[in-house]
This record gives C-alpha cells, sequence and structure tokens, in this order.
C-alpha cells in the first residue's frame, strides 16, 4: 500500500504545537514568533510536507492556476521557438509559487470567446496572460468582464485595467534596417506578420519608417507568420522584377525559410541576399549561415508576465513593465550589398 503523504496533524505532532499555529506558520500569518516557525518549516521539511492545492483552493476560493489561449492554428505555434522558451519562463515561476498553467488552444473568435468563459465560469483558473493583442482587441473587455485578473504581452490600443509586459519591437526593426542600410543595400524588404497583431504591425511600420529614414526602395509582404508562408513570400519577392538584396523577417523561423529557399534557388546568403530575423532563437545560431537576429528574451518575458499575473492576482495595483530594448545580434547571414560585373552595386 503507498504510504500516504504527510499532512499539517503530523506536523503539530511532530513540532509539538497545535494545527492552528502549524497553519498559520505554513502560510506566513502574524502570531507565531520567528523561533516557533523557523521550527516549523524544518519540521515540514524533513517529513516532506507539501501544501495540498485542494485544501487551499476551499480555503481561499481560488484555483490557483493561471490560463495561456492560443489563439493561433497549432502548427504555427509547434514550430515557432518563440512560444517554447515563453511557456517554460511561466513555468518558471509558476512552479516556484504552487501554480499550474492551463494552456489552450483556440481559434480566434467565437471558439476563443468561449475558452475564456469556460475557464471562469469552471472556476478553472484565477487569471490569464494576453498574447498577440489584436487592433481594439475584444478580448480585453471580455476578459474584464469575466472578472479575471490578466495581464497582457505588449501595451494594447486602448485602456484596460490590466498589467502589461512589453517591449519596443519597432527599435530591433529599426536596428535590423540601419545595418542593413550601412552595409550599402538600397532594395529591401519586410516579411511580417499579420496586420492584425498590434506587434506585427508595429514591425512592419518600424520598417517603413526606417526604409524611408535612410532613404531606401522597401517592400512588405503580410503573413501569418509560419515557415510555409514565409517561405512563399520569398519566392514571391525573388520572382519579381526588381528582388530584394536584403530581407527583414519578423521572427526567426520565417528567416530560416526565406534562406532554404534562396539556397536552394542557387543564391549566396549573405552574398547575394543578406537574412535577419527576430527574436535570436538557438536553431538560428547553427543554421549554415548562422543568422543575424534581432535578440529578445522570450523566457525572461514569460518569468516577468507570470510575476506580474500573480500580482495581479493578489489585487495589486496595474502596472505596466517595459522589458529591456531588443538588440541586433550580427552574424554571417548579413553581408555588403551585392555588386555586378563591373564592380557597381546591383541594387543601385
Amino acid at each position: 500500500m503507498a504510504q500516504q503523504p504527510p499532512t499539517i496533524t503530523d506536523v503539530a505532532r511532530e513540532a509539538g504545537v497545535s494545527k492552528g499555529l502549524v497553519s498559520f506558520a505554513l502560510n506566513d500569518r502574524p502570531g507565531v514568533s520567528a523561533e516557533t516557525r523557523a521550527r516549523i518549516l524544518e519540521v515540514a521539511r524533513e517529513l516532506g510536507w507539501t501544501p495540498s492545492l485542494r485544501a487551499r483552493s476551499l480555503s481561499t476560493g481560488r484555483s490557483f492556476a493561471c490560463g495561456l489561449v492560443l489563439g493561433r492554428s497549432p502548427d504555427v505555434i509547434a514550430a515557432d521557438p518563440f512560444f517554447h522558451s515563453f511557456i517554460a519562463g511561466l513555468e518558471d515561476e509558476f512552479s516556484m509559487s504552487g501554480q499550474v498553467l492551463v494552456l489552450a488552444v483556440a481559434t480566434p473568435g467565437r471558439q476563443e470567446s468561449e475558452t475564456y468563459r469556460g475557464l471562469s465560469v469552471d472556476k478553472r483558473v484565477d487569471g490569464v496572460i494576453l498574447t498577440d493583442l489584436r487592433v481594439h482587441d475584444p478580448r480585453l473587455e471580455l476578459v474584464e468582464r469575466l472578472g479575471l485578473a490578466a495581464v497582457t504581452l505588449g501595451m494594447p490600443d486602448a485602456e484596460t485595467p490590466f498589467s502589461s509586459v512589453s517591449v519596443d519591437d519597432g527599435a530591433g526593426i529599426h536596428a535590423a534596417v540601419r545595418h542593413l542600410a550601412g552595409l550599402g543595400h538600397r532594395r529591401i524588404a519586410h516579411i511580417a506578420g499579420p496586420d492584425g497583431m498590434l506587434h506585427a504591425r508595429t514591425r512592419r511600420q518600424a520598417f517603413e519608417t526606417a526604409a524611408a529614414e535612410f532613404g531606401l526602395v522597401a517592400a512588405s509582404v503580410e503573413t501569418d507568420f509560419s515557415a510555409a508562408e514565409g517561405a512563399a513570400a520569398t519566392g514571391a519577392l525573388l520572382d519579381g522584377d526588381a528582388p530584394p538584396t536584403a530581407i527583414v523577417y519578423s521572427n526567426d523561423h520565417m528567416a530560416i525559410a526565406g534562406l532554404g529557399v534562396a539556397r536552394r534557388r542557387g543564391l549566396s546568403v549573405p552574398g547575394d541576399l543578406s537574412i535577419t530575423g527576430y527574436d535570436d532563437t538557438e536553431i538560428g545560431r547553427y543554421v549554415n549561415p548562422a543568422l543575424t537576429s534581432v535578440a529578445t528574451d522570450a523566457r525572461e518575458w514569460g518569468r516577468v508576465a507570470a510575476r506580474t499575473l500573480l500580482g495581479a492576482v493578489e489585487g495589486h495595483d496595474a502596472v505596466n513593465v517595459r522589458l529591456n530594448e531588443p538588440t541586433l545580434t550580427v552574424r554571417e547571414s548579413t553581408g555588403p550589398a551585392p555588386t555586378d560585373t563591373r564592380g557597381d552595386r546591383r541594387d543601385r
């Protein structure tokens, strides 16, 4: 027969105190001397006592779970390393605080709304993290109406009662364009994400602003952030009458797909085409040539978002947390603009 886990009664008996005193000590409540609290905690560690999630939920009315509803295609989520690192960061924090992460993938729209309603009505989560903010995002009003605590990744385009954790997406794209302009490129392109997503729109607008600032001929192509659409967009650009000599991608796996398209066409990267990515994922450092990319710390995003959400669940005032500005990590996939056989810049 499996041994039963130790209970508060066992801790109280071993420490020679009442169950009530043990409860106060384990929940860090006042009324227990420092010496007694230390003795109780030491006994609990020795016995291997861990808090009962069911008991905590019953006594506090909380679920001790937080939700992450991803409104993207499962294929895109599976392929995008950003989400893997971000979720790892969430777990770094939630595992230490005894929280459970409830993850759901839903189609944007009705199914997504029903998912949030189900999480709230069933009291499965105390709060949620809202990713991929959209223009006039209806989820903000829905989550507020449901009474859930929440934190947004990025700043919404409307006032909300929620905390946010964000970075300056445009700064990284501007750095990539500045780098390419410094290498002599004059005809460049941006393979962007869906324009309905605020961070994708911010990156596209930053690209267009930077291209104008440096006097470049620029084009943007909208995709769903997937490698497949990134590859198709790359092919379309290279088939044009005046193909770009450099492409700025809105994530790394689209950039790696684009690199493959260029290589299969016999193009040299960066000899014929320079490529930059976004997120600086681990795999980009090992492809050949290694990928120049905008570096963001997705795992740290997860950690900070989790801490911020837990604060919101505890009733703390809303805060807007700004993470470090993204920086461009230059590697082998970018180089000087190509020249023709007469030694002139090909993109002039």
